[in-house]
Parts: C-alpha cells; structure tokens; sequence
C-alpha cells in the first residue's frame, strides 16, 4: 500500500475509465488520494466495498460539514446544511418524501409522450436546418432544461439563463472563492423571486408544492430554496451531457449502433448499459467515518473522510463479466451510476425516460445518424466535474 496519497482526480480521456482504477481494484481498493483542495481522503474502486459504504450509516454525510474535506474546487455547493445531499436520516427521509412521489417511476410515465414532443420538436428544427447540426446545444441542452423547467415552473424564457449559472456552479476552473459563492447567491436569489410569486399565485408545479410544504411547516424557507435549487441543476446538468455521451459512444461503436438500429426494443437496456459503460464524473461528496471502521484490509479512522469511485465499481470485473465491453443485452446490469442506498438518485427514473426519449428520436428521426467531423477533431470539456462534448456536430441523411 502506498504511504503517499496520490493526486485525483486521476487521468481524464474522454469518457474511459483511467487504467488505474483497474489495478487500484485488484492490489489497492482502499486507497490515499488528495484532491486539488482539502485533506486527504479515502477512495474506494470496487463494487462490493462502495455498496458497503453507500449503505452504511457509520459513513455520514452531514458530518462532512465540518472540517476542510476534500473538492474539486474551493467551494462545494452540496456542502450545505439545509442541502438535501448533504443531510442524513432522518432529516433526509423527511427531505426525500416531500419530493419524492413526483420522482417515481408512476409519476414520471406520464410525461413520458410530451418528453417525446419535445424531442420530435427539436429533431424539426435540426432537419429543417439541415445538416451538420451541433447537438448539444440543438439537442441534449435543449431536452431536458425544457423538461426540468415545466416540471418545477420555471418559466421557459429564463432556461437560457440558469444554463450558465449551472455550468458554472459544477465548474472546478472557478479558482475565486468570492466569485464562486457569487453564482451561488445568484441563483438563490433568483428562486427567491419565483419562490414569492408562487405565493401569490400557485400552480401545479413541484415548485408550487413546495410552497406548500414550506406553509405547511414541513420546509424551512432555506430548505426550500437549496432543494429547488439542487433539483434544477441535478435534474438538468447530468442528463444533458448524458445525451451527448451516449451518441457519441454510440456513434463510435458502429456494431453496437447497427443492432440498436435492427432492434430499437433493445434501447431501455442499451441506456442503462451506457450508464455504466461511460464515465461521467470523478467521486463526489465525501462520507465522514463517525466510528473506526473495518473497510476491506483498510481501518477507516473515526473523522476521515471517504470517497466513491463509482465508475471504477461499474467496471468492476467481480460482478460485470467483461466490463470494459459495452454489450448492450447485458443482463443482469447492476450498475451504480444513479448511486445506492439512502442517497440514491432522486430522478433516476425521469433521467432514465429522458435518455429513452432522446435516443429513440435521435435513430428514428435521423437516418444515418454519424459524426460530422474526424472524432480526433471533437474538443472535450475541461475543469468540470462533468465529462463531456463542447460541441457534437453530427449528420444524416436527408434523402431516406
């Protein structure tokens, strides 16, 4: 074991799992690593150790308020009391069930038809344009902001705008602490605002419901705008990119492509097989070890803070049989891209309808779907904790 943490997050090229991981799985799955700010931490690659910490309750997620814990960048916006991802049972629970019946599979069905209306929308203006289209901001910007915003009430002239604030708020390049607690207030204030004409005139949003709660006593006021805040940038920022990534993962496994093309049934398991397949981020929110806890061959002392590398347990090759392979009839796909336990992503299920929508469109509506330019020529992005495109040009063709 090495006495020296090691500097994370590790290599980023494009959407791949670093090679280290591999071997951190097989001879050090338990390991030191420092990140660019804060104290040193634990990280955990493999599958069945991250399950055991996700579920712990020994790992808090509150205690990581205190103390200079490890980020990304100088500020980190989940580290807040009244945030939800910040909270641990039973404060969480409650958090959760206020939220939670408008994320459920039964819920989100529903909107699933003007999901795909949204899509066949967008996949007209592209046509009519023409090719070569960009789409991230033609597509996978455009899909889910225009979702997430009818869902909260956000009004639709002002998705434009939080699309910046949001790409901000999960930037690492932002070095000016001031500035960063800037985009922060920003966009509090602004959910302020709509927060106070909510009261005055409610809807049927989750943002009226809310409002509700918050009346009701069963929300503080902060509570209430760091969730509506929390739900905006986690419901819109991961699935765009995933969009983007799940094409152009698929634009360059053509075999693969091919028999989602023969067989487009196959697009439900194909998405959860590219959740796990792509690597969309390096480990966040740390877990404070309340107690002195046995992890692996590892003694986690009480106070220290641990990390989850969870792509690096999605390829874990103790539970997925040829994991660097994307197989899009994999069954069974245990994957933890939307996380475990407690913390399990609110809207897997929306994000999970989303991703559906956006690829059956994408094939259905654009024959011939393809890069528009040589894949060497694609920019990536940089200092965000989001992997992804700058931009996707793609073509089709326009005479089938």
């Amino acid at each position: 074991m090495t006495s020296t943490p090691r500097p994370y997050p590790f290599i980023v090229n494009r959407l791949e799992s670093d090679p280290l991981c591999a071997r951190l799985r097989r001879e050090e799955p338990v390991c030191r690593v420092v990140l660019p700010y804060g104290r040193p931490a634990w990280l955990v690659t493999t599958y069945e150790l991250s399950k055991a910490v996700l579920g712990d309750p020994r790992f808090s997620r509150a205690a990581s308020l205190v103390g200079d814990n490890p980020r990304e960048s100088p500020v980190d916006y989940d580290q807040l009391a009244e945030s939800i991802l910040s909270m641990d049972p039973p404060e969480h629970t409650r958090i959760r069930q206020l939220v939670g019946k408008a994320f459920t599979a039964r819920r989100v069905e529903p909107l699933r038809p003007r999901a795909r209306q949204v899509a066949a929308g967008l996949i007209d203006d592209m046509m009519i344009a023409g090719p070569p289209a960009d789409l991230v901001p033609g597509f996978s910007l455009a899909l889910p902001a225009i979702i997430v915003c009818e869902l909260l009430g956000i009004p639709e002239s002002d998705r434009f705008q939080f699309r910046d604030w949001t790409a901000r708020m999960v930037s690492t390049s932002v070095a000016d602490t001031r500035e960063q607690q800037e985009i922060f207030l920003t966009l509090f204030g602004y959910f302020e605002g709509l927060v106070a004409r909510r009261r005055e005139r409610p809807g049927d949003d989750l943002l009226s419901s809310l409002v509700r709660a918050h009346e009701a006593g069963r929300l503080t006021e902060s509570e209430l705008l760091v969730l509506a805040e929390t739900l905006l940038v986690a419901g819109y920022e991961t699935t765009a990119h995933q969009i983007t990534n799940m094409v152009y993962t698929l634009l360059t496994h053509p075999q693969q492509l091919d028999q989602l093309r023969r067989w487009p049934e196959l697009i439900p398991d194909a998405v959860e097989e590219l959740l796990r397949f792509i690597v969309l981020g390096s480990a966040v929110n740390p877990r404070i070890a309340t107690t002195d806890v046995q992890l692996g061959d590892v003694l986690v002392r009480a106070g220290e803070p641990v990390l989850i590398e969870g792509a690096s347990a999605d390829h874990d090759e103790s539970v997925f049989d040829r994991p660097d392979e994307l197989d899009l009839t994999r069954a069974p796909n245990p994957h933890m891209a939307f996380g475990h336990g407690p913390h399990f992503c609110l809207g897997a299920h929306l994000a999970r309808m989303e991703l559906q929508v956006s690829l059956e469109t994408l094939l259905s509506r654009l024959p011939g779907l393809r890069l528009a330019v040589p894949e060497t020529d694609l920019a990536w992005q940089r200092d965000t904790r989001i992997r992804g495109l700058v931009a996707c040009p793609v073509g089709w063709d326009v005479n089938r």
